[in-house]
């Protein structure tokens, strides 16, 4: 039976890929910065863990807990909508320590098992915003559009030891909590002289032709750690699938 460690399960995309891992017979780590109770069905097939990407001893203390696992799925991140212009650097490498180093660094922390053993895939989630370019969301975009970079790199160095590494891309999720996480991240990035820009993209982002369920992302992400081709990305979602297609 194989095991499945899912970073960022406390909602959206993360959770509902744990389920959908253990309703397919997998061991799933669920890990979650802070674990709560309640959020998953207790079962002996699945343990929820502790673990902030952003901090190496949380990453050595969480993979010394969950034991072997055969696919990693980097799935934590945090969202920020809102003007450069006025972003501080603070908030912007905060950011990339969640996005883009975080993926890193766990990516690093689990390749000497899968190496040693020749097998093992690693599925780093990232964007629809990586497909084409998005207002108002410049740093979040870097910080995944790194990521993509990062894992169509490694992909051909991990080949010689049979280690698959994989890209799922997430649509637009509004049923998510990405826009509420950031909130207090995002206070004061829409200045006066952006309002009249803004609130054109926010109305039409209340009213998209189509949007990315978490189930949508659940799904893909499972194909794409099932996946045996030489297939890299993986778009995730209605509105991501027309984007694929239209670059």
């Amino acid at each position: 039976m194989k095991t499945v460690l899912i970073t960022g399960c406390s909602s959206g995309y993360g959770l509902e890929t744990a389920r959908h891992f253990h309703a397919q017979g997998w061991n799933v780590v669920a890990t979650m910065r802070t674990p709560r109770e309640g959020v998953l069905s207790r079962s002996d097939r699945l343990r929820v863990v502790a673990l902030d990407v952003t901090k190496p001893e949380s990453i050595a203390a969480a993979l010394e807990e969950s034991g072997p696992i055969d696919v990693l799925v980097n799935n934590a991140g945090i969202g920020l909508m809102g003007a450069f212009e006025v972003t501080p650097m603070t908030t912007v490498r905060d950011v990339f320590e969640t996005n883009t180093f975080g993926v890193m660094a766990m990516t690093q922390a689990v390749l000497p098992q899968l190496r040693a053993r020749r097998s093992g895939v690693i599925v780093n989630v990232t964007s629809s915003a990586t497909l084409a370019p998005m207002p108002l969301v410049a740093v979040y975009t870097a910080s995944k559009v790194a990521i993509e970079g990062f894992t169509a790199s490694l992909a051909f160095e991990l080949e010689e030891f049979n280690v698959r590494v994989k890209l799922v891309e997430p649509g637009y999720g509004p049923s998510t909590s990405f826009t509420s996480n950031g909130g207090a991240r995002m206070q004061g990035l829409i200045p006066e002289a952006y309002a009249p820009f803004a609130q054109r993209i926010f109305a039409s982002l209340g009213q998209p032709s189509a949007v990315t369920r978490e189930s949508d992302v659940a799904e893909v992400v499972w194909r794409a750690a099932n996946d045996a081709t030489g297939k890299l990305r993986f778009p995730a979602g209605p509105d991501a699938l027309a984007l694929a297609r239209s670059t």
